[in-house]
Formats: structure tokens, sequence, C-alpha cells
């Protein structure tokens, strides 16, 4: 059954505080969070468990048994011998009791970011028993063995009783068509109308025959019910309320409606509405006998039949006097065939596993056009199953000597694993020729095509290995992978990284909403950073993933369009165009904005014979001497030296002057 269970413990709210950088010249931003600490009652009886865990109707905790938050969970199944919760012990010293016989559930520090941190409105499917239960099972639990079962068992998948013994027994009596007899000094609950005689309606009085047969009555068709509701709980609308009714024909508005907290299909319930109007209308002829003495073993709650009178009938009252057997007799109603009925439209809570945590820790060029001056770590996590949706973060910039809190991860990002790798190709062109395979890291993640216009725009932009490319088409081809082709490739300046990529490195689509970032100090750069992801589906404990700051978030791109020139004498002039964090698309027809505090750059030449000569220039250009082209080719490395480092070198080759 889905019950609600009664709170009958808890402490205070515990706050938590944590800080985040709020980005350049922005102050810091400060977040609260809140958990709770509870004891829940479920049962004044012992069970055999418990299944889902809804939190304000979402699930809490899924039909596979995992948990969609952090909740600390502990369950008593309410056995004589429990001991006392060691939280609530800890709590209360040796005052806390073992609350024995009742089961309950604890909650120790479950998070409430989720649920407007207050404590949620909890129901719990609470599983009693092994298998349905009957009816009589019902009764006989409740009147603690006072109600001895019967024949004629109706069986339930489950039932939760509320109330005083007399209410919840006179509910069962109603919606069953079961009655109550005694029996050696207990009720007996029947429900069955199998005749223990017949009955011969001769008439009787003081002994003496007279020849006059007993009464019949038959009351008037409005004493029934016109329609009669049954509210009950619908296993296949996860425990919620369904409503089933039946209706006679006939005159007559009276409404009748039973609340039955028992979990029933919607077949079972309209079959019990049915039923109990069919009880009613044939419950109408009652008739009364006078019987002789010898008919005293007739007790009330029998089953007889009546000769001439077609039917079954329920001996309602008896009395004896003057050696007269009086007995009061209702028809009973034949049963009722099963029928059909819709439980109706149902949206059940989401129900998806999360798996463990999947977490890629990387350092990227920014993509958003601003300069930084803090190297910037970019986090991608996501879950081996759907259910997946956040991690709690720590990272450490000393081996893990010590570790920070990051917060958590922000969305769920789409990742996985290269299949193949993407080959080598120009950053220049289109690359029609490569494609690559990408598994990702479930079935329910996707990927999807851009046209060119969308590739301008930024759109399907990746990272593969330690390369940003775009891809145009995307085409499954399998369960989780995924080929991809028509790259843009070496994007934001990671052209160096082309062809670098083995089959098991980390694919990332790069989606700003569903990544977090990590501002490091400047010492940062040269640096492993250790990052580790804590979800709820990762009892194995926190996953890790390493990655060295290089500091391409806060260096300039290297310098592109290396074009020489012999000048008269032997000298070569090499001219260059810059690149700039803050300026990646040519939108106006001249070089991008520097976006850096001064320009220079430093050129180093390696001549044919070994020699090194460096020299740092303020203008995109350089003069090499013939004598450095001299005895061979010369090879020239030109980058452009930034406010927080210098960029990846560009090479060209001067050949022999």
């Amino acid at each position: 059954m889905r019950i609600g269970g009664c709170v009958i413990w808890a402490t205070d709210l515990r706050e938590s505080r944590s800080t985040s950088s709020g980005g350049k010249g922005q102050p810091s931003v400060a977040s609260y969070s809140y958990s709770a600490s509870f004891a829940v009652a479920l049962s004044g009886r012992p069970i055999a468990g418990v299944g889902r865990i809804w939190a304000d109707g979402k699930l809490l905790r899924g039909a596979a048994g995992d948990f969609k938050v952090s909740t600390g969970f502990r369950l008593h199944r309410g056995g004589e011998g429990q001991a006392a919760d060691p939280l609530i012990a800890a709590a209360e010293g040796g005052l806390a009791p073992a609350h024995r016989g009742i089961a309950y559930a604890v909650f120790e520090d479950l998070q409430l970011a989720d649920y407007g941190n207050r404590i949620p409105s909890l129901t719990f499917e609470v599983i009693g028993d092994a298998g349905a239960v009957s009816v009589e099972g019902i009764a006989r639990d409740v009147s603690r063995g006072q109600v001895k079962a019967a024949e004629g068992a109706a069986e339930w998948t489950g039932f939760a009783a509320y109330g005083d013994t007399r209410s919840v027994l006179e509910m069962l009596a109603a919606a069953s068509g079961a009655w109550f007899a005694p029996e050696g000094g207990v009720l007996r609950m029947r429900g069955a109308s199998v005749p223990v005689a017949e009955l011969r309606d001769d008439g009787f009085s003081g002994g003496e025959r007279i020849g006059q047969v007993g009464e019949r009555a038959i009351a008037a068709l409005e004493t029934v019910p016109a329609g009669m509701t049954i509210a009950h709980y619908d296993p296949a609308r996860d425990f919620q309320t369904g409503l089933q009714r039946a209706r006679r024909p006939g005159p007559g508005r009276r409404e009748e409606r039973i609340e039955l907290p028992a979990a029933l299909s919607a077949d079972h319930a309209k079959t019990l509405a049915e039923a109990a109007i069919a009880r009613a209308e044939t419950g109408r002829e009652r008739r009364t006998l006078a019987l002789g003495w010898g008919d005293l073993a007739v007790g009330p709650g029998a089953c007889v039949t009546i000769a001439g009178a077609p039917g079954v009938y329920r001996v309602a009252s008896w009395s004896f006097e003057g050696m007269v057997v009086k007995l009061g007799c209702v028809r009973l109603a034949s049963a009722t065939a099963p029928v059909s009925a819709s439980p109706g439209r149902f949206l059940p809570a989401p129900d998806a596993i999360a798996g463990r945590t999947i977490v890629h820790a990387f350092e990227i060029p920014r993509l958003d056009d601003a300069v930084s001056n803090a190297p910037r770590l970019t986090i991608a996590a996501a879950g081996s199953a759907p259910g997946w949706r956040r991690a709690a973060l720590l990272y450490s910039l000393d081996d893990g000597a010590q570790w920070n809190a990051a917060g958590a991860t922000v969305g769920v990002a789409t990742i996985g694993v290269l299949a193949s790798a993407p080959g080598i190709g120009s950053a220049s062109i289109t690359d029609r020729v490569n494609s690559f395979d990408v598994d990702l890291a479930h079935d329910e993640m996707a990927l999807a095509d851009a046209d060119m216009r969308g590739l301008a725009a930024g759109a399907n932009i990746a990272l593969a290995g330690d390369e940003l490319l775009q891809f145009g088409r995307a085409e499954q081809i399998g369960a989780r992978r995924w080929r991809l082709s028509e790259l843009w490739r070496g994007r934001r300046g990671t052209e160096a990284e082309i062809g670098t990529q083995v089959v098991g490195n980390s694919f990332v689509l790069i989606e700003a909403e569903n990544l977090a970032t990590i501002d490091l100090p400047l010492s940062a750069k040269g640096v492993t950073v250790r990052v580790l992801a804590s979800g709820i589906g990762d009892e194995a404990g926190p996953v890790e993933s390493d990655t060295a700051v290089r500091g391409v978030s806060v260096i300039p791109p290297g310098p592109v369009h290396l074009h020489s020139q012999v000048l008269p004498g032997g000298d070569a002039r090499i001219r260059w165009v810059r690149r700039s964090q803050s300026g990646w698309r040519w939108i106006d027809g001249v070089d991008a904005p520097l976006g850096e505090e001064r320009e220079a750059y430093r050129v180093t030449v390696i001549r044919a014979d070994g020699g090194v000569r460096a020299a740092e220039v303020p203008v995109p250009e350089i003069v090499i001497s013939a004598n450095d082209r001299s005895g061979g080719s010369a090879t020239v490395r030109i980058s452009q030296i930034g406010s927080n480092g210098e960029s990846i070198a560009t090479e060209t080759v001067l050949p022999n002057g």
C-alpha cells in the first residue's frame, strides 16, 4: 500500500553555506542549502519492506531501490527486538525509544533543495505481506483474532487500516458483501452463499400447526441507492485514488460511497460497485418464517433455501419463543460477473535510474570572446543512466593534500568516448574526408545535425580529446554510437591538437548551460588539478578526473597566415596576422582586437647549424637576415606575448638563402 506515515521525531534544519566566484570584477556569491533529519512511523505492525517513496508527488526512491537525492535512509521493520536508531540514540541519549512493534523510516540529512528547503510531503509504498491478503484475513488481524475467517474469501492486493476496529470491520463487510455471525463466543465473517438447509415455510404458532405460511415483503426501489461509488487505491496509478461507479436503472437519486483503503485494480473496484448495487436490489425481498423447534440448529448468519421460493437467503434475525423458531431472512444476490473498467488517464512520476557519475574536467579557450585573467577549469558531468541530475564537486591543486568545495555540477552534459579517431585534417576548410564515431554515456543521449549557418553561429562545438571541433552531420549507427562528419577542425586556436586523438579519449558537447566552471589562481598554470564528483549513484565512492592546467583559457591564440618575402640582398621579411581572445570573427575587414595590455611577439629562429636567435617585436612582422638562412633552411617560431603568458608558437620554414 501507499501510505503517508507520521513524523515521530525530527531535528532542526541544518544549514550549509558555500561560496563561488562571481567572475572578473564581480563579488563572490554565497549560496545556502538545507537538510533535515527525521523519523516517520509507517505501520503499527511489522512489515516486509518499503518499495518506492514519493516526495511532493515526485519519486524520491525508484522501483529499483535507487534514491534520486541524498537521503541517509534507514528502515526499521517493526520487530519486537529492534534496537533504537543510532541517530536518534545519539541525539536523545538514554531516552531514545526503540519503537518496538512499529515500523518506521529514518532520514538522515535529507537534502531539501528540491523541495523549497522544507520537509516534503512523503508517501511510502509499504510491503506488509508477501502476497495478496484476504478480506477475512484483514478482519481477523484488525480484531486481533476475535473474528474468524470463513469460506468465500475475496483477496485484495493491499489494505491499510485506519480508525477503530468496528468501523473497519463494517467497511470491510459493506465493500465485500460479507456479514458477521456469532459462533462459539467469537464472530465469524461469512461471505459465501452455500445453503446449510432447505426450510419449509408451513407456518407454526405456539406449537400448533395453523397452516399459514410466513410473510414476504419487497421494499420500494427507491430504498436502493441509484448509484454506488467505490473509492480505492489503484496500483496502476501508483496507488493514487481511483473512483469506480455503478448505477441501476429506474427512479431514485440517492447515492452511496464506500471509502475503501485497499489496493484494487479498476476492474475489481468496478465489480465491487456493481455487486453492491445488485445486493441492495436483491435484498429488497425479505421473508419471515415461523418454524418448529426442530429447526433450532439454523442460526443467525446461516444461508438457507426456502421451499417454493427461488434463490438463497441469509438469516438476518432469529428468535425462539413458545416453541416457535422465527427467522427473518434476506435474499442474497447471485455472484456478480467480473466487469471491465478504465483506471483513467495517469501521468506517473518519472522513475529513471541515475547510474554512476561520469565527469570530465578540462581547460579550453573561452568561447564568449571575453578576456580572462584567471585560468578557468570547465567541468562536464552526466550519469551512466538517464536519471542522473547532479553531483557535488571538490577540487585540489596540491595532489589531494587539501580539497576545496566547488558547489555542484550544472545541468546534464552530453558526453562519451571516442570509438574512432577523427584523423588529420585542415583547420582552414570543411573536413569532408574524415569522420569519427562516439559512444555516448547512455541510450537517451542524442546529437543533431547543423547547417552552415548554425555552425557559423557556434552550433555543435565539441571537445574531442584536446581538439575543439564542430560537426555538421550526426548519424546514429547504434544504441549509443553516433558517427560525426562534415567537420570544422581546430576551433578557437586548437589546430595544434588536430590528429592527436586516440580511441577512448573523452568527448564533450560544449553547451554552456550544462557546464560548470571554476576560476583558478594564476599560479595554477602548470599544475595538475584533481576534481572529485559525488552523485547519488556513486555508492562506491566519488569519481575523479584530472587535468593539467596549461593556461589555454588565459593566453592568446597563436598567430596565423604567416607569409615570407625574400628581400634584395638575401634577407627575408615574415608577416603574420594576430588572433585574440576577444575577437574570433572577421566582421569588419581589420585585425581582431588586441585583447592584451600591449602588442608583442616573440620570434625564435633556429638555424640549420643548430644556432638559436630570439627577438621580441611590437608589430606582426620581422626581417630575418640572410646569415640565418645560410647553410640550410631555417625554422621560425612566432608566438604572441600576452598578459598571462605566451601563445602556442606558430611555425614556418625559410629555405636556404
